[in-house]
């Protein structure tokens, strides 16, 4: 603020935030082959318009620091498309139920600023990252050893944020 008092550093990492986290994936999700040609764009579209609403939500994070709705990670919704390779409807489905996940009052882990549990989310954030370092390089092929342990990651942070929701 004291050096380039006319930008916003907040709104700037906002927009790289969007940029990464939806635009770019709804273009790797709508040219991906993996959804009904007919639903691509359709799809594209509520992925930027879903995950535009998202980042304009002033109460996107509880005060434990979870995230409240699915939290826009796009990018990471094309990753295990592209990893998983789906039939279409399924492709399709995910597509429509994260989105939809946007506008629940369901909480999703933030694996970095929650507490609870933050060692054991830390390292199972660090284990994906290897994980996922190694289906890149192998063109998001690299068999069961990796897919497997890549899932229940996912599995494991998607439950968490769904067990901490209050009834």
């Amino acid at each position: 603020e004291r050096l380039l008092p006319r930008w916003s550093g907040e709104t700037l990492d906002l927009v790289v935030d969007f940029t990464t986290y939806v635009f770019v994936p709804a273009f790797a999700i709508a040219a991906s082959g993996l959804l009904p040609h007919p639903l691509a764009i359709p799809a594209a579209l509520v992925v930027v318009i879903t995950g535009a609403l998202y980042f304009a939500d002033r109460e996107m994070k509880t005060k434990e620091n979870y995230f409240r709705g699915f939290p826009a990670v796009w990018n990471l919704a094309a990753f295990y498309l592209y990893l998983l390779e789906p039939p279409e409807w399924a492709a399709a489905v995910a597509i429509a139920v994260l989105a939809g996940l946007t506008f629940a009052p369901v909480r999703f882990l933030h694996p970095l600023r929650v507490q609870r549990w933050r060692a054991v989310n830390i390292a199972l954030l660090a284990a994906w990252a290897v994980l996922a370092f190694v289906a890149v390089v192998q063109d998001l092929s690299p068999g069961l050893y990796v897919t497997i342990p890549l899932s229940l990651i996912a599995v494991y942070f998607f439950l968490i944020g769904l067990l901490r929701t209050p009834a």
